[in-house]
Order: structure tokens, then sequence, then C-alpha cells
């Protein structure tokens, strides 16, 4: 079966609508929040701060077994992106997500994840 159209054709209202919807849309901001998501390191930092309301430099280091350099580098990478947010407090600097909507992804994502996985395993 192949899995492409054997003519060419397509709905001219129906792709004028699309096109349009897709000129009001920030593209390349949707797809620099992917990038970002993208590089394994950060997402276990950002699937962490899913997990905990905030989470110290130090502890976020520890979690993923870096230098508090290393750390401090992806953290300021999500903030610089608008996904996480940091407060200082004396000499501790805690990092939590930006907002719910990042939550959400990340656990939406981790959802499909598990739910591909049980699907190929069957």
């Amino acid at each position: 079966m192949k899995d492409s159209c054997e003519i060419y054709c397509y709905d001219e209202p129906k792709v004028r609508k699309v096109q349009h919807a897709l000129q009001r849309q920030d593209i390349p901001g949707m797809v620099r929040i992917f990038k970002v998501l993208a590089d394994e390191t950060r997402m276990k930092i950002a699937f962490a701060l899913c997990m905990e309301d905030e989470l110290c430099v130090c502890d976020v280091a520890h979690i993923i077994g870096s230098t508090l350099a290393t750390a401090s580098h992806h953290l300021r990478m999500l903030r610089q992106l608008g996904l996480a947010k940091f407060r200082k407090e004396g000499k501790l600097v805690f990092y939590s997500l930006e907002d719910d909507h990042i939550r959400d992804i990340l656990l939406l994502s981790s959802t499909h994840s598990e739910e591909l996985t049980a699907h190929a395993t069957t």
C-alpha cells in the first residue's frame, strides 16, 4: 500500500484556511521550545521540575549527575526560552517551571511515549 497520493489534487478552501491560520502562529517560537527540550539533559531537568515545584541548582546537578556549572547552563537555557524561572534565596538559586502549559506539554509527551512503548511491545 502506497503512503502517498497517486494523483495530485487538493481541497483549495481547506488549504487556504490552514495556510492563513499558520501565518498567525509563531511557528519559529514553537520550534525553539521543542529544540531546547530535544536535548536529553534539558528534558530530564524539565521533567524533574514537573515532579517538584522547585529545585535548587545543587539538586538539579545531583539529579542529572553533573557539575553545578553544567546544571546552571542547562537551567539558564530553559529560562531564556521562557520554560523555567528562578528565584534567589540567600546563596541558593531555585528553579521552577514557568507555567502549567510547560508542565502539560511534558506530562503529555511522557504519557504518549509510554503508550508508544506499550503499543510496540504488543
